[in-house]
């Protein structure tokens, strides 16, 4: 098959007006399903189900009602996320010119301009070469042997944490989102990258800020964020500390890996080359990316054993479960329900269909751990469920290149969560029916608005 040449020109849409709503273009494409459709975000399981079963590949649409193709079966996902003829970033797609509609979607949201760098260049939005040099800066604080010796630390919060919940109930009734799920990741990242004590509690606001998608939130906080990112750099770079971010930006040391040699085996440090900007936006993906999810994996999962209390007697009967019984909500219940955006940089045909290049496919997550051609029984939660071929059971984490940095820390962080909250409270009850749970309406997460329970 012929490639285009590469300085021809990939045609970008313009950037569309802002929406009435979120829901706006919901059901104008009839048989091309908006991610904004209720029916997905009430029950994404059983929604993007039936798309999987339809065929491996649907025509589906965005919330702004750009075109996207829509990729659910497992191997079909696993694939993908191998596949170099993706990227994540539309400059990198021979020919590209225009707009970035990434930027675009986050101008309609209100993210002020001066700001969309630094949320369009991090590990997650990059690609090769950048990608691979960005990342290997920052890999070995996250080793098996770096968040082996951080455990000590989760379980001294998690016990802090668990202590402190009776305190906060109301009627007794606590949210264990706002009051256990949320502080022990923030806690952990945060003690990681060096993010001071005292301004913990403005990055949770910050980030509920960029969670709300709220226009007017945004263009008031980002700004104050970037700028306390920016200061802290200059003050590690002036100061260094015992954390992540003093390595990132300290002159070349010879210690780019445990080894003792640099990533690229020249023997500079760790921090080679290495930008203010770069050194602000990993930050902000560390920290963001690195707490929100793990909260939502520990909220989602409590849910789910609270609600499966044959699953739950499992566990608390054989604690040596819990590795297993982690791996098993992260197929079940994990927090990303789909990729960011992918962009084709060839014309290609994928199972029968023809994806142009310049083209973008998101590949659903939530349909891929669902899918009955890797699991029998794919609905049912069974924390005992023997592995299927080779590799990870599910696709939480992600695959290739991008597969979460923070894999291991996150497994640590909810196996201790969960074991020791349920430890402590053997009576642990939700407070309502687990149908009463409200979810945040967005297409890519499933994330509780709070996880209300009984001591």
């Amino acid at each position: 098959m012929p490639t285009p040449a590469a300085d021809a020109t990939v045609a970008v849409p313009p950037a569309r007006e802002a929406p009435a709503g979120p829901g706006a273009y919901v059901g104008k494409h009839p048989g091309e399903p908006n991610v904004m459709d209720p029916a997905l975000l009430a029950d994404p399981v059983t929604g993007y189900g039936r798309l999987r079963e339809q065929g491996p590949i649907v025509r589906g649409r965005m919330p702004d009602d750009a075109p996207v193709w829509l990729v659910t079966r497992f191997d079909d996902v696993r694939e993908l996320l191998r596949d170099q003829r993706f990227v994540n970033a539309p400059a990198a797609v021979p020919g590209h010119s225009g707009e970035d509609p990434r930027a675009a979607a986050m101008e309609r949201s209100g993210l002020p301009a001066e700001v969309h760098r630094y949320f369009l260049t991090s590990l997650l939005d990059t690609d090769p070469p950048g990608h691979t040099r960005l990342r290997a800066l920052v890999t070995r604080a996250f080793s098996a042997r770096r968040v082996q010796a951080l455990r000590p630390r989760v379980e001294r919060i998690t016990t802090e944490l668990i202590d402190a919940l009776p305190g906060h109930a109301v009627d007794g009734v606590v949210d264990l989102i706002e009051h256990f799920a949320y502080p022990l990741p923030i806690t952990v990242i945060c003690e990681l990258v060096g993010i001071p004590e005292a301004d913990r509690q403005l990055w949770r606001d910050w980030s509920a800020d960029l969670l709300s998608t709220e226009a007017d939130r945004l263009r008031a906080s980002t700004p104050q964020l970037i700028r306390h990112i920016k200061d802290l750099v200059a003050q590690r770079r002036a100061e260094p500390a015992d954390d992540l971010l003093s390595e990132l930006v300290a002159p070349g040391d010879g210690s780019g890996s445990d080894d003792g040699s640099s990533v690229d085996g020249s023997g500079d440090g760790i921090s080679d080359g290495i930008s203010d900007d770069e050194a602000v936006t990993m930050v902000l993906m560390l920290v963001l990316a690195g707490h929100e999810t793990t909260a939502h994996l520990i909220g989602n999962g409590t849910a789910a054993l609270l609600s499966h209390p044959d699953q739950l007697a499992l566990v608390r009967r054989d604690p040596a479960l819990w590795p297993c019984a982690v791996e098993e909500l992260m197929r079940w219940c994990g927090p990303v329900q789909m990729t960011r955006l992918r962009c084709a940089t060839e014309d290609l045909t994928f199972r029968d269909t023809r994806i142009r290049r310049g083209e973008f496919v998101r590949l659903v997550l939530v349909a891929a751990n669902f899918d009955p051609r890797r699991h029998a029984d794919p609905a049912r939660l069974d924390l005992t469920r023997e592995p299927v071929g080779q590799g990870e059971q599910h696709v939480g984490f992600g695959h290739g290149i991008h597969y979460c940095l923070g894999a291991a820390l996150a497994r640590q962080e909810a196996q201790i969560a969960l074991a020791a909250l349920l430890g402590r409270h053997p009576g642990l009850a939700l407070a309502g029916a687990v149908e009463e749970l409200e979810h945040a309406p967005v297409p890519d997460g499933r994330r509780l608005t709070a996880l209300p329970v009984r001591l």
